[in-house]
């Protein structure tokens, strides 16, 4: 079965190249890099590397890009996309996990949960901020679970042609769990490691619920979500 890896990016051009090398030492080499209109040398570091390199000419959102990477996976017919951050915090190492079930025919989607088992070294703030985006998630979509906001997920081809969203920016997680639903395909969830590196932890401090840019993006995502229980 043909499988293709996704990352969404920006601004990644100090990690890009690792990750998508630590990637091809995993024996994947469809790699789709979505260069979501980076200011820096994101999308020339991805093109070196011979992978498929697409680029935004302007940032649409990690949401924008990681639907962007679906749709171009969905183009070369691949049986099962993977969907990964690229900053490096996820373990190429766990991608077999993902793929294992969708394989099997266990399940339509798998999601990559940092909460199965105990994390080392997460941020307490990460842990508050996820239960809260798995019961607003739950309380809209109609789907809970154990870590809402991952990135890292799997979808078999049956998955990756019903479901799809609009949501450019980081809502897009809790509405494809809404797409998930919605079709009642089934999930699995596996438990993942995460790397917390001083480059990780920086951008996510920096995106942070608890800092002022984190507070207001999560209260217009959650303004988002009555709009559309208010109008659809």
């Amino acid at each position: 079965m043909e499988t293709y890896i996704v990352l969404p990016a920006y601004n990644e051009g100090k990690v890009i190249k690792k990750l998508i090398e630590s990637i091809k030492k995993e024996g994947y080499r469809n790699i789709i890099v979505v260069d979501d209109g980076s200011t820096d040398n994101t999308f020339s570091e991805a093109e070196s590397t011979g992978v498929v390199a697409i680029s935004h000419l302007i940032n649409r959102g990690k949401g924008a890009a990681t639907q962007t990477g679906i749709d171009a996976a969905k183009y070369l017919d691949a049986d099962i996309i993977i969907t990964m951050d690229s900053d490096g915090q996820h373990n190429p190492k766990d991608i077999v996990k993902l793929i294992k079930p969708l394989e099997k025919g266990e399940c339509d989607v798998t999601i990559g949960s940092r909460f199965l088992e105990k994390s080392k070294n997460m941020p307490m703030s990460r842990v508050i901020m996820n239960r809260v985006g798995n019961y607003i998630t739950a309380f809209f979509f109609h789907k809970l679970v154990t870590d809402s906001q991952s990135g890292f997920r799997g979808y078999s081809k049956k998955a990756a042609n019903l479901v799809y969203t609009y949501e450019d920016r980081y809502e897009f997680e809790s509405e494809m769990l809404g797409e998930i639903s919605k079709h009642k395909l089934s999930v699995k969830e596996v438990p993942i490691e995460v790397i917390y590196t001083e480059y990780s932890l920086t951008k996510y401090n920096k995106q942070s619920s608890f800092s002022p840019q984190g507070l207001f993006n999560g209260i217009k995502m959650l303004i988002r979500f009555i709009e559309k229980a208010l109008f659809k």
